[in-house]
């Protein structure tokens, strides 16, 4: 059993900077794919960024250029710098993990169904 446990979310104006934390229990990094997801009132959970075992990333496109996603294995923690903030940022940020994958990293990170574990969030506002 894996348990996420998400920090770091606050209010913050936009154009200002925060960063995410996902703390895992066990050593999973290098193993786990990872992803961060949001969720905003009304909305779908959407892919914001991925890491997989061996550290390969990717972002979607409304994040490009802005997240970043890194982790600290031996503080059993992943991360997400998150720059240039904008009020559409504004979710609960919650993030994932899945030892195997039943498609590509590639093509399977941003979808939530293919995650097991999930922390429970950490809200980001961001105000205009």
């Amino acid at each position: 059993q894996v348990q996420l446990v998400e920090s770091g979310g606050g209010t913050v104006q936009a154009g200002g900077s925060l960063r995410l934390s996902c703390a895992a229990s066990g050593n999973i990094y290098g193993r786990y794919s990872m992803g961060w997801f949001r969720q905003a009132p009304g909305k779908e959970r959407e892919g914001v960024a991925g890491m997989s075992g061996d550290g390969t990333t990717v972002y979607a496109d409304s994040t490009k250029g802005r997240f970043t996603i890194s982790r600290d294995s031996a503080k059993n923690t992943l991360y997400l710098q998150m720059n240039s903030l904008r009020p559409e940022d504004t979710a609960m940020y919650y993030c994932a993990a899945v030892l195997r994958l039943r498609r590509t990293f590639g093509s399977s990170w941003s979808d939530q169904n293919a995650y097991i574990y999930w922390g429970q969030g950490t809200q980001v506002t961001v105000s205009s």
